[in-house]
């Protein structure tokens, strides 16, 4: 469920207009709902209810500041992957010892500056990382927490570009070294394993492949344990999959998430941790553009519009459906017409949709793209040098009857940009109808 709805004939975001935004900020831009996001959170840490756990989001889906803020507040840890995705939690107020450092390529510098500022651990990929690391923590005087993350040679059933835990893939270690490489670390001063990390895929609609590995994963665990090492805590990753188009099929339910690691891990009385980064944010979020032109092709209907494949890449990346649904409801009599959407960006590829069914369309007009709160903005390029768009996050205080927006607007990016290692933030909460400028992006 997601708080963009219908009110008044207009799509609004919570109680605010996505018109008005439109009119506020120019258009493209994104939406993102805190009321959506907090129950995606809540109803993700209700599952594992009854389990020592702890919710990490994972930045990486969207790293947005504002998004950021909102989730530490409830409570949220972080999962990153980057010296800037670390600096953005610790900005956004997440606790270090809540942050867990994934990745698979991470530097010496971002393994120093995390074990300076403090983490919950490092979760590492390869035995060169699991040098480097112990070098780094032993240069600085510490001990680095860590876990392996095993590959456990499970299909996800996902997408061939995320899918990550097949033999074939780059991340993790083979599950068959598991003994060798704890053993490795074991002997090694400057690390302490405190638990073992598994992550098989994005977008999963079923919960089978999860299955299968957390039963891998249980099996390691004994073994390890039975070699005498101290494994307490269960990094489970993320991937559980949402809902693209209004008419999906079932997903699986979080609740039988739940029951599912109980009943393969709940034996071993690990602290688990999971990742959800597309779960919590991805129907938190939409893409408003507005239309350019309607052109007459040879056989089809091309509709242009502002937004491009730099602001929205998974249709070009991955195939991915996104609903896209006019920012107008339709009225009862107005025709329909079937769109080729695309964008202005001089590639074929810059194409969202082809054969869509929609209301007819007029220069003008605006369109939302659904489901686009996760590896949306935070995918976004400046091709064809093109700026990145403003990032609103939308929210109602029920008890003051007000809305309130926020927007990125950065008074000095290239400060913003020492800090945090990129400039997509937009931290300011203005209230709803306060003057505002289009965001600048350098």
């Amino acid at each position: 469920m997601d708080h963009f709805q219908y009110k008044n004939g207009i799509l609004h975001g919570e109680g605010v207009s996505l018109a008005e935004i439109a009119a506020q900020v120019g258009t493209p831009f994104y939406a993102y709902s805190s009321a959506t996001l907090t129950r995606h959170f809540h109803a993700v840490d209700a599952a594992l209810q009854g389990m020592d756990h702890l919710v990490c989001f994972a930045m990486k889906a969207a790293s947005n500041q504002a998004i950021i803020k909102t989730l530490a507040g409830l409570g949220a840890g972080m999962d990153v992957v980057s010296g800037g995705e670390y600096r953005r939690a610790i900005a956004a107020g997440v606790a270090p010892e809540r942050i867990v450092f994934s990745g698979v390529g991470k530097t010496r510098d971002e393994m120093a500056f995390a074990l300076r500022g403090g983490l919950r651990q490092f979760n590492v990929e390869s035995e060169a990382e699991l040098e480097a690391l112990n070098e780094v923590a032993v240069s600085l005087g510490t001990v680095a927490p860590i876990t392996m993350r095993v590959n456990p040679d499970v299909d996800a059933k996902t997408h061939a570009k995320i899918a990550t835990g097949k033999a074939e893939n780059k991340f993790g270690i083979p599950i068959s070294r598991a003994s060798e490489v704890y053993a490795r670390a074991a002997s090694l001063s400057g690390l302490e394993a405190v638990g073992v990390d598994v992550h098989i895929g994005s977008q999963l609609t079923e919960l089978a492949p999860f299955e299968l590995a957390y039963r891998k994963l249980a099996s390691v665990t004994q073994q390890l344990r039975a070699e005498g090492h101290d494994i307490r805590r269960l990094d489970l990753g993320g991937g559980l999959g949402i809902a693209y188009q209004a008419d999906s099929g079932p997903l699986p339910s979080l609740q039988d998430y739940g029951a599912m690691v109980q009943r393969e891990l709940g034996h071993l009385d690990c602290e688990i941790e999971v990742e959800p980064g597309r779960l919590i944010a991805g129907n938190a979020g939409v893409l408003v553009s507005s239309v350019i032109y309607v052109k007459s092709g040879e056989d089809r209907e091309f509709l242009i519009l502002d937004a491009a494949m730099n602001d929205l890449i998974r249709p070009a990346m991955y195939e991915a459906h996104h609903d896209v649904v006019p920012v107008q409801a339709a009225s009862a009599d107005q025709p329909t017409a079937t769109y080729d959407i695309v964008g202005p960006v001089c590639e074929s590829g810059d194409t969202f949709a082809k054969g869509r069914a929609l209301p007819r369309q007029s220069a003008g007009d605006l369109v939302a793209f659904r489901s686009a709160g996760a590896y949306g903005a935070v995918m976004a390029s400046e091709y064809n040098t093109r700026q990145l768009v403003p990032e609103i996050m939308v929210h109602s205080l029920c008890s003051m009857d007000k809305h309130f927006t926020s927007f990125f607007s950065p008074n000095d990016p290239s400060a913003f940009t020492k800090n945090f290692g990129t400039i997509k933030s937009e931290i300011p909460f203005i209230p709803d109808g306060a003057p505002s400028t289009r965001a600048s992006t350098r």
